[in-house]
């Protein structure tokens, strides 16, 4: 069977392909392969401008412009050829190397070809190339996705920050709240997690085979490779260099990024977990798209399926997320191929979240606010202004405040704005006191006004 949105195993490539696509530029196989061109032309050209001795006539920005091109124009014929090679040598990083010695035919490299994938092992490239292509992933697709949910979040604070909500503890009914702080609350959260992101380096591994830079030592041994390596990987590559490694990257900053990544998409679980209860409780509406069907049974309902694909799809990410973190930082002695195996699948979780991402916008685009909803949920709930009561007569220093208003509230009888004012009246305090008392309600019991942003 061909691959096909219908025939595609992974949902990602199938049915969310459309929702997925851009980020075939950074986790295809094509993407790798392009990446992994791109450091060995950039390595090749860093030697030349040493320059190493059998280099310096290679030395020209002409030559340069040429041989980026075999990356900046890399086509799919270009990818095709590599795996053609791959399955002759049955090693991917080597047939990158012999692919680029055949492009450059066309320049007129001399005899300096076998100076390309000088001194490196694999590992060189592929810890060089990856980190770069989840950096660009990151900046280019993720960041501005998140960014448009933590300005959606703002918008949504900011148009109900007036309205008065009764808070649930434990599901019960709790002192009032503010709709629009219950939402900032998510954009707080959020905008932390976005500035530990931010702190994490994207580091590399480059240091030949053990990462001592034996072969390039025996070699050039008047070079400082070392030297040579941080200007490459920080400068040219625009990652960090981790200084002291084994064959691999130890990856724990790789670990660092995908645990901020599941916190986050954690934190938005708890929103759409929120979200959906708000709806079931008619807090909220949602618009209704003519010819959708929410139930193939039941012709009423619109379901709050976008905040149910958004938890599912960040619950599968999470899961990968946290074994990418747990599994990369250990490997058997130098090395084995348990990283490279999982590191093609660094894409995956990334996919399940913007999936997510653009469920959650779909989802946050149809909520309607139900004002009446709130307004009698809030009016059939007068027990909560009990603890406002009893502190107003703690500061009065009346005898025993939580004590009364526990007995006239907590009996199981529903409380009403009439038998609330009723048992004001009954207190032994000033007039002045009472009246203050007879103001609360739980529409205005809402605290201090904390919507400045």
């Amino acid at each position: 069977m061909d691959l096909s949105l219908l025939s595609a195993v992974s949902p990602i490539d199938g049915r969310y392909r459309s929702k997925t696509e851009e980020l075939g530029a950074y986790f295809s196989e094509f993407a790798l392969i392009k990446y992994r061109v791109k450091v060995e032309i950039e390595y090749f050209i860093s030697l030349c401008q040493i320059p190493l001795p059998l280099l310096e006539n290679i030395n020209t920005e002409d030559i340069f412009s040429a041989l980026r091109k075999v990356y900046t124009e890399f086509s799919m014929e270009d990818a095709q050829r590599i795996k053609e090679i791959e399955a002759i040598t049955n090693h991917d990083v080597k047939a990158v190397e012999y692919f680029i010695k055949e492009k450059v035919e066309t320049i007129d490299l001399g005899n300096t070809k076998e100076f390309i994938h000088f001194g490196l092992t694999s590992q060189d490239i592929n810890n060089t190339a990856i980190p770069m292509m989840l950096k660009d992933a990151v900046a280019e697709v993720y960041l501005p996705s998140l960014t448009e949910i933590i300005e959606h979040l703002k918008s949504m604070a900011s148009l109900w920050g007036e309205i008065p909500m009764l808070a649930k503890t434990h599901g019960q009914a709790a002192s009032p709240t503010i709709l629009g702080k219950e939402i900032y609350v998510f954009v707080e959260r959020l905008q932390v997690q976005l500035k530990q992101l931010k702190q994490v380096e994207y580091s590399a591994k480059f240091g030949g085979a053990t990462g001592n830079f034996n072969a390039h030592h025996i070699a050039y041994p008047e070079i400082n490779w070392m030297k040579f390596a941080d200007t490459f990987v920080e400068k040219t590559l625009g990652l960090n260099r981790s200084q002291y490694t084994t064959q691999v990257e130890h990856y724990d900053n790789l670990a660092a990024l995908f645990d901020c990544l599941k916190r986050i998409n954690t934190i938005l679980i708890d929103f759409s977990r929120d979200i959906w209860q708000y709806i079931a409780m008619d807090y909220f509406k949602q618009k209704i798209v003519a010819n959708e069907v929410g139930s193939s049974a039941m012709p009423h309902k619109v379901n709050p399926i976008d905040f149910e694909n958004a938890e599912g799809n960040f619950g599968i990410a999470n899961a990968l997320f946290e074994h990418l973190s747990i599994k990369l930082p250990i490997s058997r002695l130098q090395r084995d191929l348990t990283d490279s195996t999982v590191l093609r699948n660094v894409g995956v979780p990334l996919a399940h979240t913007l999936i997510s991402f653009k469920s959650l916008k779909k989802g946050m685009g149809k909520l309607l606010l139900n004002s009446a909803a709130l307004k009698a949920d809030l009016e059939n709930n007068w027990a909560v202004v009990a603890e406002a009561i009893q502190t107003v007569l703690r500061r009065e220093s009346y005898p025993n405040p939580y004590e009364k208003l526990k007995e006239l509230t907590r009996n199981n009888d529903k409380m009403t704005q009439e038998s609330i004012q009723e048992f004001i009246q009954t207190l032994d305090v000033s007039e002045e006191v009472k009246e203050e008392l007879m103001l609360i309600s739980p529409h205005t019991y809402t605290g201090i006004d904390m919507m400045i942003f």
